[in-house]
């Protein structure tokens, strides 16, 4: 059985230009707009806030880093969960892997 190997880092900044397409498809409207706001801060704070926890001042400074980026991941969930209920982006198929990879 092959174990499989995670690079974090690498993961959460392929999770965040994933999250720039999502933004940049979303409608021009004021729902859009509002959404793709939060969505945008939300989606690319954990690439950036995974970064600063490498340079932790110690371990507890790198656990309270690192729960601020689960904080941030679970924020862009529930915008993905809105953008998909409401079918803001269609085929909503579309946002399966993303919307994938944020739950796990």
């Amino acid at each position: 059985m092959a174990t499989r190997v995670y690079d974090l880092e690498e993961r959460l900044i392929e999770f965040g230009t994933r999250i720039v397409d999502v933004v940049e498809s979303l409608p021009n409207k004021r729902a859009g707009n509002y959404i793709a706001g939060h969505l945008i801060r939300c989606g690319l704070a954990p690439p950036l806030l995974y970064g600063e926890a490498q340079a932790s001042e110690s371990s507890d400074d790198f656990i309270h880093k690192m729960k601020v980026v689960l904080k941030e991941l679970k924020e862009a969930r529930v915008c993905l969960k809105l953008i998909i209920r409401k079918e803001m982006i269609k085929p909503v198929k579309r946002l399966d892997s993303v919307n994938n990879e944020c739950d796990s």
